[in-house]
């Protein structure tokens, strides 16, 4: 933003320093200008007595002082002012540094100002943690695009090998090439999507209702009751009415998402899937927990991150998915507000909380979201 030219802060510090001393200065010498006038008699002085100057002595002998006590008052104030005002404002010149190296695409610079805490100090800390999230969130976004490109180029470069195969040998039977296309594009599709409802999540900009998380969990467990079937999953949904406020459609999204991931990364035939919900004084939970192979604790951390699955062996399984169900949960639940607890099952497998707030409707005992 361009702006016209102004007067320093340190020069208006320095003024108004200088000011105050001057103002200050002007009512102690009025005081005693004042105090001496009181006690000293207008008009002639016997001179037979001791000698006692009257008003118009004091005035030529006061006068000339006053003046030049100004004077100096005066130059104290400019002096002193602009020096103290560059000692205050050197902080605020380390975060200006700070700030401008950051525009320039700087993000690993700190300030950390030394000695005790004061308002520049906390504006210093405050910019730093700043700059410390930013950092994480470039890097993470540095990330995301780097594997989204790795992970979007796959089905094209498989789609592109089929075609020139086919090119290659015109004999090849059509059907299984429909086919193997079609889940190469059905694959692309699905990532697409997800990446849709991840920047979607990402950007809270969403209509807050009521939504009740026993419904939800209900409605994703039927939609995916096929799925389970299908692959020998008992599917479990208790618990009980659990009120918050959020995107109905996004909620549906995380309670999909997690009941989904429980299915696929399951024992197969004879695994399980319990979804169950409650209500913990002002907030309400969304637990879902699923049988497996054994999780390591080092990768609990990393499985929100997008692409990342939770054993390698998953890596290049098709029923691993495209490695955005927890990323998109973690997002949605970061939109509403909520917290996301994962931790591994003895036995193995998952457990999954979500935690938002607690929003019962008016009529209920509570208030409003």
């Amino acid at each position: 933003m361009s702006r016209r030219p102004g007067v320093s802060v340190r020069v208006k510090l320095t003024l108004s320093y200088a000011g105050l001393v001057m103002i200050a200065g002007t009512l102690l010498l009025a005081v005693v200008w004042v105090f001496l006038l009181r006690y000293v008699p207008d008009g002639p002085i016997d001179t037979r007595g001791p000698f006692v100057p009257n008003r118009s002595d004091l005035e030529r002998a006061f006068a000339p002082r006053i003046a030049l006590a100004w004077v100096l008052l005066l130059v104290f104030g400019l002096a002193g002012g602009w020096l103290l005002a560059g000692r205050i404002l050197a902080p605020l010149a380390r975060i200006t540094s700070a700030t401008r190296a950051a525009s320039t695409g700087s993000l690993s610079h700190r300030i950390r100002m030394e000695g005790r805490n004061d308002e520049f100090h906390e504006l210093a800390d405050a910019f730093d943690v700043m700059l410390e999230r930013l950092e994480a969130h470039v890097a993470e976004q540095q990330r995301f695009a780097a594997n989204a490109s790795h992970e979007l180029r796959t089905p094209l470069a498989t789609t592109q090998s089929l075609l020139e195969a086919t090119r290659a040998d015109p004999d090849r039977d059509v059907d299984q090439l429909i086919a193997r296309l079609h889940e190469v594009n059905t694959r692309a599709i699905t990532l697409t999507e997800s990446l849709l409802v991840l920047s979607h999540a990402g950007r809270r900009t969403f209509a807050r209702e009521r939504v009740d998380l026993s419904l939800l969990a209900e409605e994703a467990t039927e939609t995916l009751l096929p799925l389970a079937e299908r692959r020998g999953i008992a599917l479990d949904v208790s618990g009980e009415v659990a009120q918050t406020a959020g995107s109905p459609t996004l909620l549906l999204q995380l309670v999909t998402n997690l009941v989904h991931n429980a299915i696929v990364h399951n024992d197969g035939a004879g695994g399980s899937v319990w979804v169950s919900t409650a209500v913990d004084r002002d907030t309400v939970l969304l637990t879902v927990e699923n049988t497996g192979e054994p999780v390591p604790p080092q990768a609990i951390s990393t499985l929100t991150e997008p692409f990342q699955r939770a054993t390698e062996r998953l890596h290049n399984d098709q029923r691993g998915g495209v490695g955005l169900g927890l990323a998109i949960v973690a997002s949605i639940c970061e939109a509403h507000a909520g917290r996301l607890a994962i931790s591994a099952r003895a036995p193995g497998g998952l457990r999954v909380t979500v935690r938002l707030a607690y929003a019962p409707d008016r009529g209920t005992a509570g208030g409003s979201p």
